[in-house]
């Protein structure tokens, strides 16, 4: 019997998230699929060329099946396709409950507004830029964190192909624009990346020169997203901690903090032209 092969053909649960219950559904449903078909695990596992083991823990809710084992599995037990379309059901269940809470959001918002000032937004980062943040991380995440986080912000993307097409805006630190994260082809791409969305007719981004003596950022990053019944999440870690805030006069705080912040920074279109001029220059 081949070897355990859970790298490929699954996802461990978030750390700290082991609480997931439709990762624990879709183990029960294939338990009683299989007991039904009147396989016992080893038999299954060599049918699906998988180990023991990995069966067990997919089972349990100890792993979060990829799509390609619920197809196996889905033939090698004659489901007729109800086992692969469990795979909706944990699309998004391998990322932590935070980034599941935000994409939810950005799904959901008709407008975000974002100010940064220490990195990129992550809507903003190309691939590989997220994968050099995450692999100079300290201490260190193992290979599969990495990927992890990579493929959990990757699929925050999908709010540029919404339709309707929400409104974005974006604030960045000139540093964050500046700094060389993965090397300097990495930061080219990032640049073009920046100018590409930039030109989107739902975004705007805006650069917050680093010579400006009147700052109204001074407190850190803010967030901002409102949604189509009027209600509004913020988040401003420097004020608020790493908790979402609600409340309408908080709320009230961030909003005037951010509207000052967009009037202190350059244009939407000095801000594209000087992302031009650091792409000539990188």
């Amino acid at each position: 019997m081949q070897g355990d092969s859970s790298d490929d053909s699954s996802w461990p649960l978030a750390p700290g998230d082991d609480d997931q219950p439709s990762v624990a559904l879709v183990g029960r449903q294939l338990k009683l699929w299989r007991t039904a078909a009147g396989l016992r695990v080893p038999n299954f596992a060599k049918s699906m060329g998988y180990s023991a083991d990995l069966v067990y823990k997919i089972e349990r809710g100890a792993r979060i099946p990829r799509p390609d084992y619920l197809d196996k599995a889905d033939r090698v037990l004659n489901a007729g396709g109800k086992i692969a379309a469990m795979a909706e059901d944990l699309e998004s269940a391998r990322y932590p409950k935070k980034v599941r809470d935000l994409k939810r959001w950005e799904d959901e918002a008709v407008e975000l507004g974002s100010y940064e000032n220490h990195n990129l937004h992550g809507l903003l980062q190309t691939e590989k830029h997220m994968r050099a943040l995450y692999e100079m991380r300290r201490p260190a995440y193992t290979a599969e964190e990495v990927d992890l986080r990579v493929s959990a912000r990757m699929a925050r993307r999908s709010i540029f192909n919404r339709a309707p097409v929400p409104a974005l805006t974006f604030v960045q630190e000139e540093v964050t624009l500046r700094r060389p994260i993965g090397g300097r082809m990495v930061h080219r791409r990032q640049l073009e990346r920046l100018l590409e969305v930039g030109q989107l007719r739902n975004v705007e981004i805006q650069v917050m020169p680093t010579d400006r003596d009147d700052h109204a950022g001074m407190d850190g990053r803010i967030q901002l997203l409102k949604f189509g019944d009027g209600s509004i999440v913020g988040h401003s870690m420097s004020q608020y901690g790493s908790r979402p805030v609600e409340d309408p006069k908080l709320i009230q705080v961030l909003e005037l903090r951010y509207g000052i912040i967009r009037a202190q920074a350059l244009t939407p279109r000095e801000s594209l032209a000087f992302v031009e001029k650091l792409l000539g220059e990188t």
